[in-house]
């Protein structure tokens, strides 16, 4: 049995949410990215330095949150943990799109964006399941979705790189799509580990 000395500090819950939101916005900017041409990336890479950096500050807050607070509404080092991984998902999508921007890549392969619509659907997804931390219900068809999406990502992504090695490009456009396309593919495993430490989180609550 467990008891309470005051009432637990239910805000992580909005912000939790709020940091998934910027998933949202950063996978809707690396959308936009794909269809742009070189002098508009730049831009949209400015964008999403900027989205990064909201992203890395609604981390910061519930860290300082959870070291101010007596009472946490879960684990202390659950909550840790799915800031920081959230806050991966981030990171390694703002690594792509600079990468691609650094790199000067015009036309990316077709397969990139299958990796991108996966992405999207993820952070839809992850952002939609925050709120529903606060009840620990209904959590599992999103846990078990991404793990599906993250599959058809691995899928995608071992073709894309089938399709380089086969091709005629040379040596250096190889490595830096290849280094883009490992960028996009860390990010649909962040969001796996992202679902799987919501499902340890509901698994201890429940």
């Amino acid at each position: 049995m467990r008891f309470s000395l005051s009432p637990k500090d239910t805000s992580f819950y909005d912000l939790f949410s709020d940091q998934s939101q910027h998933l949202v916005k950063g996978s809707a900017l690396l959308t936009q990215v794909l269809g742009a041409d070189t002098s508009a990336r730049e831009d949209l890479a400015r964008q999403m330095k900027d989205a990064e950096h909201a992203a890395d500050e609604s981390t910061h807050e519930i860290m300082r949150k959870v070291n101010s607070s007596f009472i946490t509404p879960f684990d202390r080092e659950d909550i840790y943990s799915l800031a920081s991984n959230l806050d991966d998902c981030m990171d390694h999508m703002e690594s792509a799109v600079d990468r691609i921007v650094l790199y000067q890549i015009g036309q990316l392969p077709a397969g990139v964006a299958s990796q991108v619509e996966v992405l999207v659907r993820m952070s839809e997804l992850t952002a939609e399941a925050m709120p529903r931390l606060r009840s620990m219900k209904d959590l599992a068809e999103y846990w078990i979705e991404i793990n599906r999406l993250e599959n058809q990502g691995d899928q995608v992504y071992r073709r894309l790189l089938a399709e380089l090695f086969d091709g005629d490009l040379k040596a250096t456009a190889i490595l830096k799509l290849k280094d883009v396309v490992e960028g996009l593919e860390h990010a649909i495993d962040a969001f796996e580990t992202v679902a799987h430490t919501v499902e340890s989180i509901a698994v201890k609550e429940s």
